[in-house]
C-alpha cells in the first residue's frame, strides 16, 4: 500500500469512519503453491485443490470444485451457517399429502450473470440434463426419485430426453412429481446438483465448465489450472448470502504444510484444514487465528466389493468386520490428531438431528476389539484362505499419510497380514481411478455435508441408485434391505419415525460395512491475523460472504464495519 494512502487511512481512523475491507495478502512465494496472477490484493486468498472436472454443479462430487461452485450458483433454497433454511429463488414449496408431488413457485427478478432470467425452465432443463445418462453427470442419482429417471438411464435414450416428472405450467412455476414419497425433498433442494444453469451451458457443457455463468453471490473471473480460481462479487445477486468483500482467490496447493506456512507468514488468508504437523500447536500459535469446533465431515475408506476376498458374501462381510474392529480409532484421534476429530459411532455426524451415538444392532463393529477381529478373520480364512496384501490408496497432497500408516499398522499387527498405504500424487489421480473403477485397492473417502440431514450421508453414498457411476456410491454397494429402510425413512413425514427408519438403515450398513467409518473431522482451521469475521458452517467450511480483511487499517485501530 502506498504511503499517501496510509496517511489518508490514518486520517479516516481519527474521524471514526467505518470501512469495509481494504487490503489482503500478497501471493504465495512457495513453489508448491499457486502464485496469484491477480493484481487485486483485496481478494481473500484461501486454500484449495485442483478441481477434478469443470465447474459444473451436477458433475462435481469433490471439494476442489465444490468449494467454488457453492458460491457461483444459488438454488431454490439455502442453509445458513447455523443450519436454518432460507428460500432463495423459490418463493414457496408446497407438498401434497404423501410427499410425492411438490409445487414450487419461483421469485421473479433473478438473473444469471449473462443477463438471462432464472425461470422454472432453468431448473427443469438443468435437472433433466443431469439425470440423462448420455450426459454422464456424477451426481445424476440425486434425481432418482423424480418420475422418468429410470427411463433416462436407458443407454439408448435420446440425449435430449427429459424427466417426465417435471412440468412448468408457467415461467415461474415448477411442478415436481416423484416416483416414491420423499419428505426430505425440500431439504435436498439445497444440493449443488440442483442449481440452475443458463441455456448457453447446454450448447457446450465442457466449455461452460471452464468459465461458468451462475446466479450466486459471486461470479466467475478466471481459472489458471493448477494455480488458482478467482471469483468476484455478483452485484445483481438477490439472495440472502450477502457479500462484504472484494472476492476470493482459491489457490491450489499440493502440500498442506506449504499452505499453512503461507498462513503463518501472512501470504494466505484462510486455511480450512490444519495439516497433521501443526494440529498440536496451531491453537497456541500467535501468528494465526485458530478455529476449533464440532464438525460434520465424514472420513472412511472404501473396500469395493469387486476386490477378491471382499465380495457381498459371508467371507467379505467377515473380513470387513474384522478390519473395522482392528482399528483403534480413539488412539489415532488422540495421538495423530490431538483430538481434532471425533471417532465415528455411525455413518453420519453429530451435526445432523438423526445422529446415533451408539447403534444398538451391529454398532460394536465400529469399535476396537482386537481379539474379536482375529476371530472373524480366522472364520473368513476357513471359507477361503487369505492371499495377497491389503492396501489403502490415498492422495499424498491431502495430508493423509499419517492416519493411513497408523490404520494399516494396526490392521497389520492385529490380523498378521501385509497392510500398507498406497499413495497417489494428487487428489485427481486417485479420484480418476475411483471414478473409472480401475482402482484395485481400498481407498480413502471423505464426505462433506451438503445439507443438515442424515439423508445426505446415506442416500448418495450407499443407495443402489447411486452405484455404478450414477452418484457417490464408489464401492458400488447394493443392498435391497438397506434401500427398503432408506425409502421407508424418506416416506415418513413424522420426524421421530423417520429417524427410527434411518437408524435401522444404518444398522444394516454397520453389518455390511461398504465403507469402514473412521471419524468426523472437527473444524480445525486458521486464518491470518488480519482476517476478520471468519465463521464456519455445518459443512466445516468457512462462510466467506462476511469475511473481510483489515491489514494496515487494523494497525491504526480503524473502526471496522460490515
Amino acid at each position: 500500500m502506498k504511503r499517501n494512502m496510509l496517511h489518508r487511512l490514518v486520517a479516516m481512523a481519527a474521524a471514526g469512519t467505518m470501512l469495509m475491507s481494504v487490503a489482503a495478502c500478497g501471493s504465495s512465494s512457495d513453489d508448491n503453491a499457486a502464485t496469484s496472477n491477480s493484481s487485486d490484493t483485496s481478494l481473500i486468498s484461501v486454500n484449495n485443490s485442483e478441481p477434478q472436472n469443470g465447474l459444473i454443479p451436477s458433475d462435481t462430487n469433490e471439494m476442489g470444485g465444490g468449494r467454488v461452485i457453492r458460491y457461483l450458483f444459488e438454488g431454490l433454497v439455502s442453509f445458513d451457517a447455523k443450519g436454518k433454511q432460507h428460500l432463495e429463488v423459490a418463493e414457496s414449496i408446497t407438498p401434497n399429502e404423501d410427499a410425492t408431488k411438490y409445487t414450487i413457485k419461483l421469485k421473479k427478478g433473478w438473473k444469471f450473470t449473462n443477463g438471462e432470467a432464472v425461470t422454472a425452465h432453468s431448473f427443469a432443463d438443468t435437472w433433466s440434463f443431469a439425470a440423462n445418462v448420455k450426459n454422464a453427470q456424477k451426481t445424476s442419482s440425486r434425481f432418482s426419485t423424480i418420475k422418468g429417471y429410470d427411463e433416462l438411464q436407458n443407454p439408448n435414450v435420446d440425449p435430449k430426453a427429459t424427466l417426465s416428472g417435471l412440468s412448468t405450467p408457467d415461467d415461474y412455476t415448477l411442478v415436481v412429481e416423484l416416483n416414491k414419497p420423499d419428505s426430505v425433498f425440500p431439504t435436498k433442494l439445497a444440493h449443488q446438483s440442483m442449481f440452475p444453469l443458463p441455456s448457453v451451458a447446454f450448447k457446450d457443457i465442457k466449455k461452460f465448465g471452464q468459465a461458468p455463468i451462475g446466479n450466486g453471490p459471486y461470479k466467475f473471473k478466471s481459472w489458471s489450472h493448477d494455480k488458482n480460481i478467482i471469483i468476484v462479487p455478483n452485484k445483481d445477486y438477490k439472495g440472502s448470502r450477502k457479500v462484504s468483500n472484494n472476492g476470493i482467490e482459491y489457490r491450489v496447493y499440493t502440500n498442506e504444510d506449504s499452505a499453512y506456512s503461507d498462513v503463518l507468514s501472512g501470504n494466505l488468508d484462510v486455511m480450512d484444514q490444519i495439516p497433521q504437523s501443526a494440529v498440536k500447536t496451531f491453537r497456541q500459535d500467535s501468528s494465526v487465528i485458530a478455529y476449533s469446533q464440532a464438525g460434520s465431515s465424514f472420513q472412511s475408506f472404501v473396500i469395493p466389493e469387486r476386490l477378491e476376498h471382499f465380495g457381498n458374501d459371508e467371507e467379505g462381510q467377515l473380513r470387513r468386520q474384522a478390519i473395522s474392529m482392528a482399528i483403534n480409532r480413539d488412539q489415532i484421534v488422540k495421538k495423530v490428531y490431538n483430538n481434532t476429530k471425533t471417532p465415528a459411532t455411525d455413518f453420519t455426524s453429530p451435526l445432523v438431528p438423526e445422529y446415533v451415538k451408539k447403534l444398538e444392532k451391529n454398532g460394536d463393529n465400529l469399535k476396537y476389539n482386537a481379539s474379536k477381529a482375529k476371530e472373524l478373520w480366522k472364520k473368513a480364512n476357513a471359507i477361503k484362505p487369505w492371499s495377497g496384501n491389503f492396501r489403502i490408496a490415498y492422495n499424498a497432497d491431502g495430508g493423509h499419510k499419517e492416519w493411513v500408516d497408523a490404520v494399516c499398522n494396526q490392521i497389520k499387527n492385529t490380523l498378521d497380514i501385509d497392510a500398507a498405504g498406497e499413495p497417489y500424487a494428487t487428489f485427481s489421480d486417485v479420484r480418476n481411478q475411483v471414478t473409472n473403477r480401475t482402482i484395485k485397492t481400498a481407498f480413502r473417502a471423505g464426505w462433506m455435508l451438503d445439507y443438515p440431514s442424515a439423508e445426505d450421508y446415506l442416500n448418495p453414498l450407499y443407495a443402489s441408485s447411486s452405484a455404478d457411476g450414477h452418484g457417490s456410491n464408489d464401492g458400488d454397494y447394493k443392498s435391497a434391505e438397506f434401500d427398503k429402510l432408506l425409502n421407508a425413512a424418506l416416506a415418513q413425514t413424522d420426524v421421530k419415525k423417520r429417524t427410527e427408519d434411518f437408524t435401522k438403515a444404518q444398522e444394516v450398513l454397520a453389518k455390511d460395512l461398504p465403507v469402514i467409518p473412521l471419524w468426523n473431522d472437527n473444524v480445525a482451521a486458521a486464518s491470518a491475523t488480519n482476517v476478520k469475521n471468519v465463521s464456519f458452517d455445518y459443512t466445516n467450511l468457512p462462510t466467506y460472504n462476511p469475511i473481510t480483511l483489515c491489514r494496515l487499517v487494523c494497525a491504526v485501530s480503524l473502526p471496522f464495519g460490515n
